[in-house]
Order: C-alpha cells, then sequence, then structure tokens
C-alpha cells in the first residue's frame, strides 16, 4: 500500500489537530522552564501547514506537499522552533523527492531526514534538553528493523531523559540546574509528531 500526497494531507490534519489538542498541556511545560508559549507556536505551526498543503493539488507531488508545509510553518512560527522544522520538512520534501507516491515503509526514511534537519540547524546534541533528544533515538530505531511501535517507545524515553538533564541552550538554559525535573517540551510535542508518522506506516512500516 503506497503513501500518496492525500495521505501526507490526512498526517498534516492530523498534526494539526493533535497540536491544537495537546496546546494547553504543552504551555504548561513550557510555562517551568521557557516562555509558556509552545502549545501556541506548534500548533500555530501545524495548522498553517495542513493548511498549505491541503491547498495542493491533489496529483501533485510528495516533494511539494513537505516545501509548502516547511514554508508555511516558518511563516506561522517566529520561536526557534520555526526554523527547526521548517529545515525538518525541507529535509524530508528532498527524500520524498519528486513522485505521486512512495512505500509507506519510507515514512522510517522521512523520520531520519527530520531528525537530521533538526540536528542540522538547531547544532545540538543529544543531551542538551532538547527536541532532539526524542528525535534522535526515533531516528535511530527507524533506520533499523525496529517495530514501529518501538520507534515511538524511544522517542517516549528519550523525552522522559530530559527530566534529568540541564539545559544548555535556548531560553531554558538560562535555568541552569533550576531545568532539572522538568521534561523539554520539545522533545514532548516530538514524540506527538513521531507518534502521528509512525500512525500513518501502519502494518505497512
Amino acid at each position: 500500500m503506497s503513501f500518496t500526497l492525500a495521505d501526507l494531507k490526512k498526517v498534516f490534519s492530523d498534526l494539526a489537530s493533535t497540536m491544537e489538542r495537546e496546546r494547553d498541556a504543552l504551555c504548561a511545560l513550557d510555562g517551568h522552564i521557557g516562555d509558556a508559549d509552545h502549545g501556541i507556536a506548534m500548533a500555530q505551526g501545524m495548522s498553517a501547514a495542513s493548511t498549505a498543503v491541503e491547498a495542493l493539488p491533489r496529483e501533485g507531488m510528495l516533494q511539494d506537499g513537505f516545501n509548502a508545509a516547511a514554508k508555511a510553518f516558518l511563516n506561522a512560527v517566529g520561536a526557534s522552533s520555526g526554523p527547526l522544522y521548517a529545515t525538518a520538512f525541507m529535509r524530508a520534501a528532498k527524500v520524498a523527492g519528486p513522485r505521486a507516491e512512495m512505500p509507506r515503509h519510507a515514512l522510517r526514511d522521512i523520520i531520519v531526514a527530520m531528525r537530521d534537519g533538526i540536528a542540522f540547524r538547531g547544532k545540538g546534541a543529544v543531551g542538551q534538553k532538547t527536541m532532539l533528544d526524542a528525535w534522535q533515538p526515533a531516528a535511530e530505531a527507524a533506520a533499523t528493523a525496529a517495530q514501529p511501535l518501538e520507534i515511538i517507545e524511544r522517542a517516549k524515553e528519550g523525552a522522559a531523559s530530559t527530566s534529568n538533564m540541564i539545559a544548555t541552550l535556548g531560553r531554558a538554559a538560562r535555568l541552569g540546574e533550576r531545568s532539572i525535573g522538568h521534561v523539554d517540551p520539545g522533545a514532548v510535542s516530538a514524540v506527538l509528531i513521531i507518534s502521528v508518522l509512525v500512525d500513518a506506516m501502519g502494518d505497512q512500516g
């Protein structure tokens, strides 16, 4: 069973609804170590991305969908997550390529590509209490023969591990050791995104 632009439209619709549903919870998490606006940023960004992808003609290429999402997300989100996810989606576009469909298991490659984009743009590393702490283990699992649900579990474990870390990047870094005991909201929202991508694999992942 192939993954088409119509399926990508559903993925972004699901991402938009998921972030809207979790908006307040993400803002609450961000309130402990940031500006309490991460949920708002992610909800606005994914809503804009979904609208942009939905507007594309049904016969469009997969890369067009990811590139449209990248541009819309960046325009909608001024916070750090804007350029990070815009780059992630652009990297995903390169992997998706100028094709109308791809195997659903290729969503594993999309997860890896998004991790690469985030790591490149953020210049961060695992252990710095960022979204990369969820994306890295998920991408490692996606790149292997791991079962789809294991990809999500690895992401969840990575996000949970940020509670014991001292933030060294972004606004949370100003808190130093006071950031210990709080999970990184970007890592938590990353788990939500990864979960939607894995769900889209279905039993073809």
